[in-house]
């Protein structure tokens, strides 16, 4: 892996560039903390829940992200430039912005991964129609035992996951053609995602309200005018940390298995991913480690290069295929819960075996997808 720098070194070559100093820090954290501010007086504003359900706008939903966004990219670059900062300051501040970031996406995360099973039970049940969302939708249970994901239903499923994985949602105001097993699978996950949805609204609701907030807020609005560097940051250079957090993405994508991705049907994956412990997915983790990784990577570009960051195709493609992964890998999980609901009937089981395993597939496509294009410019350049 020759080059690890690549990114850092091609944008900071040119002779005319002007040194970099902690001040490029102190700037960017600056910039982030006023968006903070702007976003929390917009979300003031509007009076909307935190991600626009409950009666809010979709104003409210802008500013929820924002808030979002902006806790992030400060708690990135107090991660990543820690050694620049004041270590009391920053340690105290970093936890809560992390805290406050988590709360704001659980909300989100919750339709976005209920969108996401719906539309995959319509297409692989190959009815004409879009499952909608409808609050207060039946439970889908019925007579029987309570059932896991089955090993048996999954596995008969591989073959049309497979087949149908690209088939794109045909929208159709009708939906009648969706079978027994997976309109009430779908009934099921309406009714639990939506639970959970409304509950981490109030969560958030909560959190946007509490003293812990308030005073996390406040550190940020200090933030916006004031930077608490360490003394020796306005002449030292952050370049070396920000190849420090490549290098620590490199060393973990190098960790991954790669060679076994490299397929884009992996069966051996597959069959792992068919456990019926209610566990997070051991092979995921390293995953969603790179693009944890890759995130503070980017972000430390945005520091050192402001918005015109040399991001590229390669820093792109690589993460849009990890969101997928983990999009994909816990709808897989959301699946495999809702098929251990007690007294549901077999056929909705089966539906959600069939669910569990295409979206375990769509795992291991995104793995696929990201190989390909980390690699592919790894061979056309030289680089990593």
């Amino acid at each position: 892996m020759a080059q690890r720098h690549h990114d850092l070194t091609d944008s900071a070559a040119g002779p005319a560039a002007p040194p970099v100093t902690g001040e490029a820090l102190a700037g960017h954290l600056r910039g982030q903390a006023t968006e903070f501010l702007r976003a929390l007086r917009l979300h003031r504003e509007t009076g909307g829940g935190p991600n626009g359900s409950g009666g809010g706008t979709a104003d409210a939903v802008d500013a929820a992200r924002a808030l979002r966004r902006s806790a992030r990219r400060i708690s990135a670059g107090l991660h990543t430039f820690r050694p620049l900062l004041d270590p009391g300051w920053s340690e105290e501040i970093r936890p809560e912005l992390a805290w406050l970031s988590g709360t704001l996406a659980l909300e989100q995360a919750c339709e976005s991964r209920l969108d996401r099973l719906l539309l995959a039970l319509h297409r692989l049940s190959g009815a004409t129609t879009v499952p909608t969302q409808t609050p207060g939708a039946g439970t889908g249970t019925g007579a029987g035992t309570a059932v896991s994901v089955s090993v048996s239903a999954t596995a008969a499923a591989a073959a049309t996951t497979t087949t149908t994985q690209r088939t794109a949602p045909r929208p159709s105001p009708d939906r009648g053609n969706l079978t027994v097993g997976a309109a009430k699978a779908g009934a099921l996950l309406d009714r639990q995602l939506t639970l959970a949805r409304t509950r981490a609204h109030s969560t958030a609701l909560q959190a946007l309200g509490s003293s812990r907030f308030h005073a996390v807020a406040d550190k940020v609005a200090v933030l916006a005018s004031e930077v608490p560097l360490a003394p020796h940051a306005a002449t030292t250079d952050p370049r070396p940390l920000a190849a420090a957090a490549e290098e620590r993405l490199t060393d973990a994508v190098a960790a991954l298995p790669l060679v076994t991705a490299g397929h884009p049907y992996n069966a051996e994956a597959l069959i792992h991913g068919l456990s019926p412990d209610p566990a997070p997915h051991p092979q995921d983790a390293p995953w969603h480690q790179v693009r944890l990784l890759l995130r503070l990577h980017r972000y430390a570009l945005q520091v050192l290069h402001g918005d015109d960051a040399p991001l590229g195709v390669r820093l792109l493609s690589a993460g849009q295929a990890l969101d997928r992964h983990r999009d994909a890998s816990e709808a897989a999980a959301a699946a495999a819960q809702a098929a251990r609901t007690p007294r549901i009937a077999p056929a909705t089981a089966y539906a959600l075996g069939v669910l569990h395993a295409d979206q375990r597939h769509e795992v291991e496509a995104a793995r696929y997808a990201f190989q390909r294009s980390w690699q592919k410019q790894t061979i056309g350049t030289g680089t990593s």
